[in-house]
């Protein structure tokens, strides 16, 4: 399990235009690190159009946005363009920055036991440390306490 104050692990994934993009990359910006199932389902795309209504409000926090799930760069563009998205979409396929975060975990959904992506949202400060773990996630709502959050870290 990733603590509070500990340096975020470093990652480089693919977004939904094909470009790389390197945690490391983002220092000297807050980073909003979420997690989530699957594109183009209902809590997924709740928490996704939540958090892009809510982007301006980021301005003056020099606060990036990043949604990371198991789908590929393709969907995440569809997903992206359905929904008029402007915020990064990155895809790991192989599931190594999920696990290496903590959220694949066993879920039970309907009474059957799966192994799938639990809705977590990390708040990573300049430095490149966590300073904020949000676990299950509730979609509805949350990008709006992400923001009254961010303002005081």
């Amino acid at each position: 399990m990733l603590e509070l104050n500990e340096l975020a692990p470093d990652f480089t994934l693919l977004d939904q235009n094909g470009n790389q993009h390197k945690l490391s990359d983002y220092r000297g910006k807050k980073v909003i690190l979420y997690f989530y199932p699957k594109d183009d389902t209902p809590g997924c795309t709740t928490e996704a159009c939540q958090f892009n209504e809510i982007l301006p409000n980021f301005q003056g926090t020099e606060a990036v946005v990043l949604g990371i799930s198991a789908d590929t760069p393709e969907s995440h563009k569809k997903f992206a363009e359905k929904y008029n998205l402007n915020f990064t979409l990155l895809s790991d396929p192989e599931k190594e920055v999920i696990q290496k975060y903590g959220v694949w975990k066993e879920k039970n959904m309907y009474g059957k036991k799966t192994f799938g992506i639990v809705r977590t949202t990390f708040i990573i400060d300049e430095e490149g440390k966590i300073r904020k773990i949000y676990n299950k996630v509730k979609a509805d709502g949350h990008a709006q306490k992400v923001i009254e959050d961010i303002k005081t870290l």
